[in-house]
């Protein structure tokens, strides 16, 4: 394979610009390194039909190694070729390679901070490696304002996926990237993120599986499987205040998919470490995950949960006000959770979250005539977009159960996404998605410093065009 020049669908050569051609062997070995770990995972997992809770989790960690690169990729093929649009279906590697162009041209690199410390209070990874983060310093006005973004990946909900995330990014640190580029919400560019872009910005990496909810104590020397989430979340937060934040002004506590969930889990949590006084809110993005049942009349995802808070010790760590009520399985879903918490929360989710409708409404398994449609809103029949709509309609309706409070934000567009805060396209750019005149940053950055509340949910697909164009999103 030809490693040094990215090509087109047909083969042919893309040009770049010096710039771009400038990365050095290391950024393509880095690649490389990249591609095999992505084709190995995702071709494993994805080419598996069981339905399983093993799947789900598999799905989960396949989706967050390659998540940004489908977007990045399209947008830049879309570009070279004038405008027209492209039916990806890319190796790893060619994607991969596109967009670290991107973040090499445009980016911020941001190296990888190993909490080695938090290793003697049990605060450790799934392997029992140090947790880590990736800070970049505020400057400027920024210097009191704290963006906390924890990362996304999944669950592991018992010794089999704990097992399989060990060895990756999602369950060691000594696999996770020495940098990582910081776009999106994360971005240091201004005219790309206005409000946040000279804050203290920290990307907390996933390690445990749990959310950041899991605490045992005992480790069974057979697997040496860590679970310890809940432990990693506070080392980190008591790391972070030591390092300036609690002097903070203004704080945000992020998280894409499962890091959106573990926004809203430790919302009202984080808001207690923080300076009284301090402007302190709370973003999920992709993170409220409904609990419905699937196209076989199954309760997968309950099922699912409820294997997770057991498999890592969770009931302790989730707000009582929930596990008070319900089992605590239960209360891994927002639905369960949201109208007890106190601080300001903004949800950010589509109404027809694509992972949402590939593992929990489609899992693996599902009736082979849904292939197309879970993984392509387009291509689905009359019949199909009836039962997703129906999806959208069970979504809407457990938003609408946790009350309209006046300091919460939503924007609840109908793309077929997941994820819409840490890729650049999306967060803000000139075709980035908007709900009446705001796209999603202006929307975050008005109803944070309460310039203007933000209370808008989209009308039904197709409607919205706005929406990227993407595949496999």
């Amino acid at each position: 394979m030809d490693t040094t020049k990215p090509k087109d669908a047909s083969g042919r050569p893309i040009p770049v610009s010096k710039k771009q051609a400038s990365w050095g062997r290391h950024s393509r070995q880095r690649i490389g390194k990249l591609e095999a770990s992505a084709r190995c995972r995702c071709g494993f997992f994805f080419g598996r039909r069981a339905h399983s809770h093993t799947s789900l989790a598999a799905r989960e960690i396949c989706h967050h190694t390659t998540a940004p690169v489908p977007v990045s990729c399209f947008f830049l093929i879309r570009m070279v070729n004038g405008g027209k649009q492209l039916r990806l279906w890319c190796s790893a590697f060619a994607c991969a390679l596109l967009a670290l162009a991107v973040a090499e041209a445009d980016g911020l690199f941001v190296d990888i901070t190993y909490l080695e410390s938090a290793v003697a209070k049990g605060a450790v990874c799934l392997d029992g490696s140090a947790p880590a983060y990736h800070l970049a310093p505020g400057f400027g006005s920024g210097v009191n304002s704290w963006l906390v973004h924890f990362e996304g990946g999944g669950w592991c909900n018992n010794v089999t996926t704990c097992q399989q995330r060990m060895h990756t990014r999602l369950g060691s640190s000594k696999e996770m990237a020495k940098q990582v580029a910081f776009s999106g919400i994360l971005s240091d560019a201004p005219g790309y993120n206005q409000d946040f872009h000279n804050w203290n910005k920290v990307r907390v990496r996933y390690c445990d599986g749990s959310s950041f909810t899991g605490d045992k104590e005992e480790v069974d020397p057979r697997t040496n499987i860590h679970y310890r989430g809940a432990r990693i979340w506070q080392a980190v937060l008591e790391d972070l205040l030591a390092k300036g934040m609690n002097r903070a002004e203004n704080a945000l506590i992020s998280g894409c998919s499962a890091g959106g969930l573990t926004s809203i889990l430790h919302c009202d949590r984080f808001h207690q470490l923080l300076p009284v006084g301090a402007r302190v809110k709370c973003l999920s993005d992709a993170g409220f995950f409904i609990n419905v049942k699937d196209i076989a009349g199954e309760n997968h995802a309950a099922a699912f949960f409820n294997d997770v808070v057991t498999t890592h010790g969770s009931a302790r760590n989730l707000p009582s006000s929930c596990t008070s009520k319900l089992p605590a399985g239960m209360c891994f879903f927002p639905q369960n959770e949201v109208k007890q918490i106190q601080t300001p929360l903004f949800i950010l989710n589509s109404a027809y979250d694509s992972w949402q409708v590939r593992n929990i409404l489609i899992p693996g398994g599902s009736d082979p005539r849904w292939r197309n449609c879970k993984h392509d809103i387009s291509q689905c029949s009359a019949k199909q977009l009836e039962t997703l709509q129906g999806f959208r309609d069970h979504f809407l309706q457990a938003l609408e159960e946790q009350g309209n409070s006046s300091t919460r934000g939503l924007f609840i567009n109908s793309c077929f996404v997941h994820c819409q805060t840490e890729i650049q396209e999306i967060w803000f750019a000139p075709s980035s998605p908007a709900l009446g005149d705001k796209k999603i940053a202006k929307a975050v950055g008005d109803w944070f410093y309460d310039r203007s509340p933000f209370q808008k949910v989209d009308c039904p697909y197709p409607c919205d065009s706005t929406c990227p164009i993407l595949k496999n999103s």
